[in-house]
């Protein structure tokens, strides 16, 4: 397969940037935008050699960093080929959906319904939609036709009049509460807790039982401050990584033992410092705490 025309564009040689780093960040964007899918060989070394108009050595650098980077398999006496993502990225401050989340990098997720119908919501989520008249949506998200999350959302039945199984297959679900319904998703609360997996998440998941998972729970309102969504997200843990952006401004990270998550306060600072002087810290903290609990889990104790 031919890389894309731009790859053999010269390079910048005043731009004080080593070359084998411009070849290397030539061929990153062009696998990260998909045009090289996983298992696409690339050129030769002579090949890159002759459209990047560099030597052998610069070529070789450039691979070696995207080997690193775990974009690129190399193996004796064969190209280099563009290796599968092994991990995916989503963002656990922000409103906006795996689905959406995951179409800003190209990738394809794949969605499907196993169950949308009227149901009895457990107490607290009524306590949070003040009404016991929900929806219970479940869904599979695949990647690469492997299962990546198991994800079971609460709605508020009387606001969505209509709402079926085919509008959200292969759909952001977030998408069509603004299309079809006007609904905006707005502020709202995440949190993250490691977890394993019991017999029905096992078996959609496929993976062993026991087998670690990353859990998102989260309560999302509408433009208006309205209830909107309840969500609770079970992701493979070998297949995701959470991110967590920090900014002078601060992120408002919560944190809590799991026994009390459900009534976990804003985290108060020793001597009254001021949250956005924290939250790198903080947020720090909460995830290698949920490393901590992952890893226990998978060693089994």
């Amino acid at each position: 397969m031919a890389l894309n025309a731009d790859l053999g564009a010269p390079l910048d040689r005043s731009s004080g940037a080593p070359l084998h780093v411009q070849v290397a960040q030539a061929l990153r964007q062009d696998i990260q935008a998909r045009q090289l899918a996983p298992g696409t060989a690339l050129p030769s070394e002579a090949g890159l050699c002759r459209q990047f108009g560099v030597a052998r050595s610069v070529v070789r650098q450039a691979l070696a960093a995207l080997v690193a980077e775990g974009l690129i398999r190399r193996e004796p006496g064969r190209a280099p080929t563009v290796a599968p993502v092994l991990e995916h990225h989503r963002m656990v401050q922000r409103s906006t959906g795996l689905f959406e989340q995951f179409a800003s990098t190209g990738t394809a997720l794949r969605t499907r319904v196993l169950r949308l119908e009227p149901a009895a919501p457990p107490p607290e989520v009524a306590a949070f939609f003040g009404s016991e008249d929900t929806l219970l949506l479940e869904r599979l998200r695949r990647v690469d036709d492997e299962p990546l999350a198991f994800v079971r959302t609460w709605l508020p039945r009387a606001r969505l009049p209509g709402l079926a199984a085919d509008h959200l297959q292969d759909a952001s679900l977030h998408r069509i509460l603004v299309q079809r319904f006007g609904l905006h998703p707005g502020r709202g609360r995440n949190r993250i807790r490691a977890v394993g997996a019991d017999a029905a998440l096992a078996d959609a998941l496929e993976v062993n039982k026991g087998s670690p998972l990353l859990m998102l729970e989260g309560q999302g309102h509408d433009q208006h401050g309205q209830a909107l969504e309840w969500f609770t997200t079970w992701h493979r843990g070998e297949k995701l990584v959470f991110d967590v952006d920090v900014t002078p401004a601060g992120e408002r990270v919560h944190a809590a033992l799991p026994d009390g998550a459900r009534h976990s306060e804003p985290m108060t600072p020793a001597g009254g410092v001021p949250q956005s002087e924290v939250s790198l810290a903080a947020a720090e903290a909460a995830l290698q705490t949920a490393l901590e609990m992952l890893r226990r889990l998978r060693e089994g104790k």
